[in-house]
């Protein structure tokens, strides 16, 4: 028996674990004086032999029982036989009587009732109907020396038979009686075999001997065993006391030398504690030593597993077992495919565990996949050494596992985090830009349009001034107001601002914004077509804002369409949407398509298609929408190209009584 492998002590360092051996499946602990170990073995192989010995006396009493059972069983149904075959010829002599064949004095010669006499009856007697005796054989006035009388003695309880006369007629006529020696029935029906083997008794309820094959007492220490007599002795037992004692199993010889073994070996065990004490000391240094190296164990968290050459599990510890959350027991012995690889990356696993079974596993350990019982992924880091026995022999594969998931999942969480920094630093960056050019445009702009209105007023009181170029510049006066209002809001939605809603007509701020674009769809040669919905309703919203969203999702198809193959088509629509609560605006192109990406990839901030986009427009158009509780979706055309929508809330009664 040798110290398990798996679950070592947990011992302390001030005190040296006890070893402990595993036995039928559990630990004990070892005997701090192993030279005490050979007399301890000894003596519980001397308890086994001696309760061999005594199992095996209680089987020969058992079987010595079984014996005189059968015996006893079989001479009684021997005895019985022979009082049946009596019963039988006494029946036949009371048929003969019946017959009228025979007379009262022929009786006492009768060849049935001299044979009967001659073997172990006493007498015959007929009776007739009223009990009375009609013949008795033998009887008083015989002579001493007649044949009827020869052998027959009143020897202690006698047991009868009986056999019913009848009439011609067939009413009872009477009863024939035979008494006959029990003794005698001993004596002619047990076998020279059984009464070499047994003392054989009739004996009485009170255990009064009737008839023995034997003179004397049973002794105390002979097995003996009782059945009845039989119904022609009710009141007698058939007894057997087998002659072969079985001696006990202390006296026996086995004993003797079981003593002088264990004496033996109590001096040897002597002798060996003397040599054992200075191993003793060594042991306790190694104890101790190994309680540092099992507490250091004890704190690495690090799985192990040990496979052989043939890339079977025989060893995991704890920490693997657990990593997995599996049972040491459900992984030893497993072949590859692993129950811990993942399912879809079989293949890889397989190729690793073949590179490794190689012997080429990069000695700075490789990182991979393995799936926890409930699914999970782990990320681990793998280190395999060769295994190698005390002779030196090559004999498998040991690896130490780290479970770096949770490291991967921080270093993970760490750069979201840094991105979402960056992010934040450039948004804000981006707000405070915004906010500064809007902050400065606004004084140009007004500068501009009051230059051009002066400019406008001069030329209006000169006679014959070009109404091509008064037009143009009122035009570009309009302009002026319309990008100051623009920056303005602009300047106030950055500075978080409420909206500045008002009721106004959807299909009027769509036409404003392709409007503003009329010059970049001529030249990029794309085809707008609008189906704006006349009845829809009024809706609360900022224009200004709203126009801006709209004009943004028509640059964007616009600038999709620009490198596209013919046809280039933008088709825009409103149209009432849920349950007539919202307006909605629907920009249809016919370009490649969204490619997979979602509404919410494509309103990442700094996210963008084109080289030169700087990936906020979609970002800032999803904010103004969700400040006007609307929203912004996105799919794909069902004949090829983007679709991209917009809903604002329609005017509700009491949003006009809110604003007045």
């Amino acid at each position: 028996m040798s110290p398990p492998i798996s679950a070592p002590p947990r011992p302390t360092l001030a005190v040296p674990p006890q070893p402990r051996w595993r036995v039928w499946g559990s630990f004990v602990s070892v005997m701090p004086h192993l030279w005490a170990w050979p007399l301890v073995l000894s003596l519980l192989f001397v308890g086994g032999v001696m309760a061999w010995l005594r199992s095996v006396e209680r089987a020969d009493l058992d079987s010595q029982r079984a014996e005189m059972i059968s015996d006893a069983l079989s001479l009684e149904a021997q005895v019985s036989n022979r009082l049946d075959a009596e019963a039988a010829r006494l029946r036949a002599l009371a048929d003969v009587i019946n017959t009228k064949s025979l007379s009262d004095d022929a009786f006492a010669q009768h060849a049935l009732v001299l044979d009967g006499l001659r073997r172990f009856w006493i007498s015959v007697t007929w009776l007739d109907a009223k009990g009375r005796i009609v013949v008795q054989v033998p009887d008083d006035s015989m002579p001493a020396h007649s044949s009827a009388r020869s052998g027959v003695e009143e020897r202690g309880l006698a047991g009868h038979l009986s056999a019913p006369l009848q009439n011609e007629v067939g009413k009872p006529a009477g009863l024939l009686v035979a008494r006959y020696l029990p003794a005698e029935v001993l004596r002619q029906k047990v076998p020279w075999w059984l009464a070499r083997k047994y003392d054989i008794r009739l004996v009485d309820e009170l255990g009064e001997v009737i008839a023995s094959t034997i003179d004397g007492p049973r002794l105390a220490r002979q097995a003996w065993y009782r059945v009845p007599a039989g119904p022609s002795l009710p009141q007698a037992f058939l007894e057997l006391s087998a002659r072969e004692t079985i001696k006990p199993w202390w006296r026996t010889l086995p004993v003797v030398l079981m003593t002088g073994f264990v004496l033996l070996i109590g001096g040897a065990s002597w002798m060996l504690r003397r040599q054992m004490q200075g191993v003793s000391r060594a042991e306790e240094a190694w104890r101790t030593e190994a309680a540092w190296r099992t507490a250091m164990e004890d704190s690495l968290a690090v799985g192990i597993r040990a496979r052989d050459l043939d890339g079977r599990l025989v060893y995991v510890n704890k920490t693997m077992a657990d990593m997995l959350g599996y049972q040491a027991e459900e992984l030893i012995g497993a072949m590859p495919p692993m129950p811990y690889w993942p399912s879809n990356e079989l293949e890889q696993a397989m190729q690793r565990h073949l590179r490794n079974m190689a012997g080429q596993a990069p000695r700075e350990g490789y990182e991979s996949r393995w799936q926890h019982r409930d699914g999970q992924i782990l990320e681990v880091v793998v280190f395999e050494a060769p295994l190698v026995d005390a002779k030196g022999q090559h004999i498998g594969w040991m690896a130490s596992i780290l479970n770096v998931t949770e490291r991967k999942r921080l270093e993970e969480r760490e750069r979201k985090q840094a991105d979402t920094m960056a992010h934040h630093s450039r948004l804000t960056m981006l707000g405070e830009v915004a906010s500064t050019l809007a902050h400065e445009l606004n004084q140009p702009l007004s500068a501009i349009a009051s230059y051009n209105a002066g400019v406008l007023n001069s030329l209006s009181r000169v006679p014959g001034s070009d109404p091509a170029l008064l037009i143009a510049l009122k035009r570009m006066g309009e302009q002026a107001s319309h990008a100051g209002r623009i920056v303005k809001r602009i300047r106030e939605f950055l500075t978080r601002r409420e909206p500045q809603r008002e009721p106004c007509d959807l299909n009027q701020v769509v036409a404003s914004a392709v409007a503003l674009l009329s010059r970049e769809i001529a030249r990029h040669g794309i085809a707008v077509t609008t189906e704006l919905d006349a009845s829809l309703p009024l809706v609360m919203a900022d224009p200004i804002l709203i126009e801006q969203v709209a004009a943004n999702l028509v640059r964007n198809a616009c600038d999709e369409l620009a490198h596209a193959d013919q046809p280039r088509r933008v088709h825009i629509q409103t149209l009432l949407g849920a349950g007539g609560r919202f307006a909605k605006v629907v920009v249809t192109d016919s370009g490649p398509g969204l490619g997979g990406r979602t509404i919410d990839q494509l309103c990442q901030p700094f996210y963008s298609t084109k080289s030169d986009g700087m990936g906020m427009g979609l970002a800032i158009c999803r904010s103004i929408i969700e400040l006007h509780y609307g929203g912004l979706d996105a799919e794909e055309a069902p004949g090829g190209g983007a679709i991209l929508s917009f809903t604002v809330p329609c005017l509700r009664p009491e949003d006009l009584e809110e604003t007045a």
